[in-house]
């Protein structure tokens, strides 16, 4: 455990200590390091506390940590052990769990007098002593509820979220960065640029696109598409629905039945609204015979999925019921594999790159134990995919035993912004459906061979893509994603019939103009504006009246140069086919 770690995982034991002090008779359950910090589940005896009682345990924790108690390991055996905790149930219950074989320690904060004065059941490490935490280090964030051990039909504990670092100037720094994060949280701006919404009263983690998110939508998928169809593609639309026959073929009844919603009844037959898209195109596949001259066939689709995820982990656009996966399949001979996977990453990596994400990650993961297939075409298909790898650069890591139990798979994260990493992209083999749909095609030999089949998710989902470009631009987006491009803001209402015509003249070349003649103030035009994260505003008076121009201002403040209408026209749009900006 590295030191910060071990920093943290000590604060939470002080932390622990000091809600017990403050609210006797609590319970306390289990309390790990997390990233950037530590949490602690408890079980309070009485109403549970709120977000108000914080400042009151930080004061408590700053007077253990300033009267240096020492954190002493004492090991001891299962009777013991359960002695000491005959009256904390969560605490018995983990040590019936441990293995018969398994060391049991406890941690115990001990005084200058070496008096006990807490302690818990703890493998550690911790500091030595509490004066090696700061006392202006760490900071309690939030209260949650949490269901005991994550199971749903466990007691709700009440869990306390906090963080620490080694010095005040980090904790600074942290914060300010959670600070950046709230600022840019996609639901909040969502709202404010009125580009999504949810509606728990018709039905909890489905996206409603509203107008101005539905034309962002439109050009991401515009596209999405033109580049699918230059780069060999072709794009398929299947059903959302289909007999359990298909779904009990593919083995998702067997292996993903949990992530399925109930089956409805047509006809006095199951059928299920689809998870995946996969099993339709295998079956356009089959629809007639196939040689290896048809090889390979790139097919793609923007199909709609459902997936059941419980209510507890549902956020936004980032965890749904519903989406749209920009699903892909390639079709291949198994010398066509190679080329293929090379050429889907290099695909990828471009694409993501257009949407302003050149810091990408990837990670290779290999043969669960619950794998089908044999190891051969393992072993070859992660041999491929390390060499796609290798051939692009790309940074990797090895994710041991993440496959998914038909094949190994390379995933993508991107960077943000702020230095967050999005897992996205997925580019997963498929030894599994090929075998049970019985796919084949006729190689040069004349005889049926199994085709390789590589399954490719590129932006991973429309929904869960468009909430990390949110955040990654704050929803500030360049101006070929921005759905309002140009504001046209007269300086009183004289000028509103020639802000109403350099509008008309901006609209005729597809761009997003609006002419804002409401009765607001001329700096309140402009805030409303920088507000909405127009690009261009383009103030207009007597003067541009008389001369035929327009005063170009930019949503940060600064100005251009005056232009004429017909060179702004020019201007925005080479601005927005290059993709470049000022902005």
């Amino acid at each position: 455990m590295e030191r910060l770690d071990i920093i943290r995982h000590s604060t939470g034991h002080i932390m622990a200590e000091a809600v017990t002090r403050l609210f006797p008779g609590t319970q306390v359950a289990i309390g790990p390091s997390i990233e950037n910090g530590f949490y602690y589940d408890f079980k309070f005896p009485a109403t549970s506390i709120t977000e108000d009682s914080l400042p009151l345990i930080e004061a408590e924790m700053k007077k253990i940590i300033d009267s240096r108690q020492d954190f002493v390991q004492v090991e001891m055996s299962r009777e013991e052990a359960l002695k000491l905790f005959a009256n904390e149930p969560f605490k018995v219950e983990l040590i019936n769990d441990l293995p018969a074989d398994e060391k049991i320690t406890v941690y115990e904060n001990r005084d200058k007098e070496d008096k006990v004065e807490w302690m818990d059941l703890c493998r550690g490490p911790h500091v030595q002593n509490s004066r090696e935490i700061h006392s202006g280090a760490f900071k309690l964030m939030s209260i949650a509820g949490a269901y005991w051990r994550g199971d749903e039909k466990r007691p709700m504990l009440t869990r306390i979220y906090g963080t620490a670092w080694e010095n005040p100037k980090d904790l600074k720094a942290h914060l300010a960065f959670l600070e950046e994060v709230k600022k840019r949280d996609h639901r909040r701006i969502g709202k404010d640029m009125e580009l999504f919404s949810t509606h728990e009263e018709a039905g909890a983690g489905l996206i409603y696109w509203h107008p101005l998110g539905g034309r962002i939508r439109g050009v991401i998928e515009d596209f999405w598409r033109s580049e699918h169809y230059k780069n060999g593609y072709e794009i398929l639309y299947s059903p959302h629905i289909g007999k359990s026959w298909l779904w009990e073929t593919s083995g998702h009844l067997d292996f993903y039945k949990e992530g399925m919603y109930s089956p409805m009844q047509i006809d006095k037959q199951d059928y299920y609204i689809k998870p995946m898209n996969c099993p339709f195109h295998i079956l356009i596949y089959n629809n007639k015979g196939h040689s290896y001259r048809d090889l390979p066939l790139r097919w793609a689709e923007l199909g709609t999925v459902y997936r059941y995820e419980p209510s507890g982990v549902l956020h936004g656009l980032l965890r749904v019921r519903g989406f749209t996966q920009d699903d892909a399949h390639i079709i291949c001979t198994p010398e066509q594999m190679d080329s293929e996977i090379l050429e889907v990453l290099r695909f990828s990596l471009s694409i993501w790159k257009a949407f302003g994400f050149p810091e990408i990650k990837a990670y290779l993961a290999t043969r669960p134990k619950d794998a089908v297939g044999e190891q051969s075409r393992w072993d070859d298909a992660l041999v491929s995919l390390r060499r796609a790898i290798d051939a692009e650069g790309l940074s990797y890591e090895i994710d041991e035993g993440g496959g998914a139990f038909y094949g190994p798979k390379i995933d993508l994260k991107i960077k943000d912004a702020l230095g967050r990493e999005w897992q996205m992209t997925t580019i997963q083999f498929d030894f599994n459906e090929p075998e049970r749909f019985d796919m084949t095609f006729v190689d040069s030999d004349g005889k049926h061979k199994r085709p390789y089949m590589i399954h490719r998710a590129l932006l991973g989902s429309m929904e869960r893509f468009f909430g990390a470009l949110i955040e990654h631009y704050g929803g500030a987006f360049p101006l070929w994603l921005s759905p309002e491009q140009v504001a046209v803001i007269p300086v009183a209402e004289t000028f509103n019939e020639y802000a109403k015509k350099v509008a008309e003249e901006i609209k005729k070349e597809n761009l997003w103009v609006s002419a804002e003649l409401d009765d607001d103030r001329l700096n309140a035009k402009i805030r409303n504006c920088q507000n909405r994260k127009i690009p261009y505003m383009l103030v207009v008076g007597e003067r541009e009246a008389n001369e035929g121009t327009v005063s170009i201002r930019l949503r940060d403040g600064r100005q251009l140069p005056a232009m004429t209408i017909k060179d702004f026209i020019s201007y925005a749009v080479n601005k927005k086919i290059s993709g470049d900006s000022e902005l």
